[in-house]
């Protein structure tokens, strides 16, 4: 059987965390984002990285949340935690595809990308395309996956720092003031609390790449290393991607849709290069492909594993020729076009995106709770393997853990300043309400005799 190379591990990872799309909602922060990337990355994402490499090295037979949950706190919580992570993508799918089709308005019209007739046409014809390419296997997956990443994200991303270091060498007017009062924020403005959400929402998925676990080579060494080259990947993309869209365009001007277009197209037009813009929108379409191409395939492959075991519909425990849940695939499919429907009914495409952004976030923090705290109740392994914690780290980086992520599951309930997403007490209900529907079925089936 083909095995996923160290190589296309790093990739596989990368790209289903590392989206150009996720910089415009962080760019919307000015410099202080610099702050929170880095406060996110130690309260967040270098414990998980830790974490997800210790597990995927200590059960190398055996990946994904499903697993490593299920060794701590036993089959019912671990259903709960993987029910978390694929109902938090079923509700993230749409910011995404939403991206993807602003995206590819530019090939058009540029107002294309904000007319939801448009975007919805194009959200259901790429999930559904990509939805019957992963129903070919995980060999297809990940050779889709390695060539989009290469061709539709590093190359971007490379472009845009380029481009935003070109822009302030030639002394064009920036819109970003590094001072010490700028890049360390006041956390007497709730805004800059909900900066975590958009962070946070940039580093979910570290741990994604474990339900392949028995496909990698040689996992117990490549994994942890694919995390580590990773995560250094992850933080110099990100700053300086979303860096460079601060510096040229106005904080309440970002678009969150098609910002990274709008950028490119400023970049473009102020060099005197706008023959560039439709070859730069085909390459982010080409790595959103990619990126999108291991979320719809690892999530609802955890969630199999948890119906292996006797947990939801026994008519979903099925997989077709080329090894894949395919009637999981088909039901999220369903389900994601029925919530992208919602999209007709927002007022607006940045209210849209915010809300299910701040929801997907939600549900996935969740989720990182049980993982920490499974970690913390594991313990130290005495058995020798490739990767272990350093001693010493475990419980302070799980309560560091668990602390990002209950602080992001609270400012997930007030609502960013800027965009239409209406008042503190609507906004915060409509998300007390999606997080009831989601989470309370799971829990419900998992407690039932």
């Amino acid at each position: 059987m083909h095995k996923i190379s160290l190589f296309a591990l790093v990739l596989l990872i990368v790209s289903a965390i590392d989206s150009i799309r996720n910089l415009p909602a962080s760019a919307i922060f000015g410099p202080s984002l610099l702050f929170f990337y880095l406060f996110s990355a130690i309260v967040f994402l270098f414990p998980i990285s830790m974490i997800a490499a210790e597990f995927a090295s200590r059960f190398p037979e055996e990946g994904g949340v499903f697993h490593w949950v299920k060794k701590a706190f036993g089959k019912k919580w671990a259903f709960v935690a993987v029910w978390l992570q694929w109902i938090n993508t079923v509700v993230w799918y749409p910011t995404f595809l939403s991206f993807v089709a602003g995206t590819v308005a530019y090939l058009f019209d540029p107002k294309l990308a904000q007319n939801k007739g448009f975007l919805l046409s194009v959200i259901l014809i790429a999930f559904w395309s990509l939805t019957l390419v992963n129903l070919k296997g995980i060999r297809v997956s990940v050779k889709l996956n390695s060539l989009c990443s290469i061709a539709g994200l590093l190359i971007p991303m490379a472009v845009l720092v380029l481009l935003g270091f070109f822009w302030i060498i030639f002394g064009q007017p920036t819109h970003v003031t590094f001072t010490w009062d700028t890049v360390f924020p006041s956390f007497s403005h709730s805004d800059n609390w909900i900066s975590l959400i958009a962070i946070m929402a940039s580093y979910v998925g570290m741990e994604l790449a474990g339900v392949h676990v028995t496909d990698i080579q040689n996992p117990q060494k490549n994994f942890p290393k694919a995390i580590g080259l990773s995560v250094i990947i992850l933080l110099i993309t990100m700053i300086l991607g979303s860096l460079a869209i601060a510096v040229v365009i106005p904080q309440q001007d970002i678009h969150l849709v098609d910002g990274i277009m709008q950028t490119f197209t400023l970049f473009f037009k102020a060099f005197h290069i706008s023959w560039l813009a439709p070859v730069l929108a085909l390459l982010i379409i080409v790595g959103s492909v990619g990126g999108v191409t291991n979320w719809i395939i690892s999530p609802a492959k955890g969630l199999f594993h948890a119906t292996e075991e006797g947990f939801f519909f026994p008519y979903f425990a099925h997989k077709n020729k080329h090894h894949v849940p395919a009637r999981f695939l088909i039901l999220q499919a369903v389900i994601v076009s029925v919530i992208c429907t919602i999209l007709i009914l927002s007022p607006t495409i940045n209210d849209f995106y915010w809300f299910f952004t701040a929801l997907s976030t939600e549900l996935y923090m969740m989720m990182y709770v049980l993982l920490f705290m499974a970690a913390m109740k594991l313990g130290r392994p005495s058995e020798p393997f490739a990767y272990h914690i350093p001693k010493g780290c475990r419980k302070l980086s799980c309560a560091i853990g668990l602390v990002g992520s209950f602080l992001t599951i609270v400012v997930g309930f007030f609502p960013p300043t800027g965009i239409a997403v209406g008042g503190l007490w609507q906004y915060s209900a409509y998300i007390a309400l999606g997080n009831i529907i989601l989470v309370v079925p799971a829990i419900v089936h998992a407690m039932r005799k």
